[in-house]
């Protein structure tokens, strides 16, 4: 090859030099290409994420590679430009967040900002960096981070709490990202209404990313974009989370089914404390597809029924089912209530009407009564309760007025004692029960259920009687009902219950007959995969 002059040489390296940089992609340009979701990659290794994107790719275009994840970040760069260049129909981000911001890297801010600047370069067509790092930037730093034609991110993410939203993006706007995103943590229900506030009032104003993270934070992660967020993120699969409470992608998709939310979307929920394992968003939400409902239904984490109350006012909620421990506490909040729960004294299904107001009815009492009449005569039957909560109440109260002769058992004698009087019924003793027999014994606790601490209230010499009805639905076998079945004992799992229940709200919120073989299908299904991952586990 013949040599340039040195002039030429010298003029090839200025006219490089002095060439324009490659068009920053727009706000527009990106949302041109992508969804509503954003999904995060991860991996110990380049291979494994690249293998991980290459599945993520096939039902989403929009990826997050969590750089930080990875040992040797810069050495992966090569493998992922490989991966980009051969897979033009993707958009994809580049994050490196250092361990300091709740990120995984731990090297400098300059090794931070190599790296991203690298990831610029090698395809990735979004840069995320932290407002921290981007504070302590001399603004040609920032200008070489877009040279690439990189659109810019600045994140900023509490991992305490959520507060001064305003004032984190007063920070970050002077920056002039193509993307702000501010991520808190939601301690209470409400902390969602301050973000979708947050939304709200900026989202006219630049183009904004808002999450809160935890358990308490899914009413942002499913109705953020209806308040304004540009996108939101979701893990690969279950087990891959890169932020607490974070979804995967195909459960948002299906279950929550986030592409379709709109301003006329109804917004319901199961409201409790623990809630986190329940199933009642996926047999609700299977419902409402299943009969072209246009809501969504939402797991709602209330350790206060205030922070409940504020959420209903503010978002609105249309409808609820009430769980432990609000069944009794919410009845002051209602306006009427249905003849049975203010005879049993709990509600699980609150209503509001087109005046805002909440009515409530309880469907716990026929879920209850109706299995067990298909199985046996009630009247004059003996039947053994344990609990004196919301289910207890209305399992107590529904068979007395079938005429069974029903006695409680509770941890806490007063309030066993207390039922018993306002029901007519007999206080029971633990110490009488291995010399008893029942025709029913009926589990109305949370011992046994997924994540509860407690597992079982009886010795198998205690279990005495013709049936055993356990109201925990959630794992298929609990512990009670495994032991019944072990003496050959007849059982009723809580998924009947359940899925009764659910039925009679379904049809009490939206007018429509309930698609209860549906219902019923995807919880069992649900319960056997989550048995199956423990077995795999153990």
């Amino acid at each position: 090859m013949k040599a340039q002059p040195k002039d030429a040489l010298s003029e090839s390296a200025a006219s490089a030099a002095n060439a324009p940089a490659p068009p920053v992609m727009t706000p527009q340009m990106i949302r041109a290409r992508i969804g509503k979701l954003c999904v995060a990659i991860t991996g110990a290794t380049p291979a494994e994420m690249v293998d991980r994107a290459t599945e993520a790719a096939r039902e989403n275009n929009f990826l997050e590679f969590r750089l930080d994840y990875l040992s040797s970040p810069l050495a992966a760069l090569p493998k992922f430009k490989q991966f980009l260049n051969s897979r033009s129909e993707l958009t994809a981000i580049a994050t490196c967040r250092r361990a300091s911001t709740g990120g995984k890297f731990k090297g400098t801010i300059a090794a931070e900002l190599e790296i991203l600047e690298k990831a610029a370069s090698s395809g990735f067509h979004l840069i995320d960096v932290e407002l921290q790092t981007a504070e302590s930037m001399k603004k040609a730093q920032v200008q070489k981070l877009r040279s690439h034609g990189a659109a810019l991110i600045i994140s900023y993410h509490d991992f305490e709490t959520t507060k001064d939203l305003d004032k984190i993006f007063g920070r970050i706007k002077p920056f002039e990202p193509e993307f702000i995103k501010v991520v808190s943590t939601a301690k209470h229900l409400a902390d969602n209404v301050a973000m979708m506030h947050f939304l709200e009032r900026t989202r006219d104003i630049a183009s904004v990313i808002g999450i809160v993270m935890g358990d308490q934070g899914i009413i942002s992660r499913v109705l953020g974009l209806r308040a304004g967020s540009v996108f939101t993120f979701a893990a690969a699969t279950l087990g891959e989370e890169t932020g607490p409470g974070q979804i995967a992608a195909r459960t948002l998709r299906e279950t929550y089914r986030i592409d379709q939310l709109d301003a006329a979307t109804k917004v319901y929920g199961v409201a409790g404390n623990p809630i986190k394992h329940s199933l009642s968003p996926l047999m609700m939400n299977t419902a409402f597809r299943r009969e072209t409902v246009n809501g969504v239904f939402l797991a709602l984490q209330a350790t206060r029924l205030s922070d409940l109350m504020a959420l209903v006012k503010e978002v609105p909620i249309s409808g609820l089912a009430v769980t432990m421990p609000l069944k009794a506490e919410i009845l002051k909040h209602l306006e009427r209530t249905d003849p049975l729960s203010e005879k049993v004294g709990a509600c699980n299904t609150v209503v509001r009407s087109a005046d805002g107001k909440l009515y409530g009815f309880n469907t716990d009492v026929a879920a209850v009564v109706r299995p067990l009449e298909r199985r046996l005569p009630l009247k004059g039957a003996r039947v053994l309760v344990m609990g004196a909560g919301g289910a207890a109440r209305a399992a107590v109260f529904g068979l007395k007025e079938k005429g069974a002769e029903v006695f409680i058992m509770n941890r806490t004698p007063e309030a066993g004692q207390k039922l018993a009087r306002q029901a007519k019924a007999k206080n029971f003793k633990r110490e009488q029960l291995a010399k008893t027999s029942f025709d029913v014994i009926i589990n109305a606790t949370p011992a046994g259920m997924a994540g509860s601490r407690t597992q079982n209230l009886l010795d198998s010499k205690e279990l005495n009687a013709r049936l055993v009805f356990d109201l925990v639905y959630n794992p298929l076998e609990t512990p009670l009902i495994k032991m019944a079945r072990d003496k050959g004992i007849p059982v009723i799992t809580g998924v009947e219950m359940f899925v009764h229940q659910g039925a009679r709200q379904f049809e009490i919120w939206t007018g429509k007959p309930a698609p209860e073989d549906d219902m019923l299908r995807v919880v069992v299904h649900a319960l056997r995969q989550q048995a199956e991952a423990a077995r795999e586990q153990a």
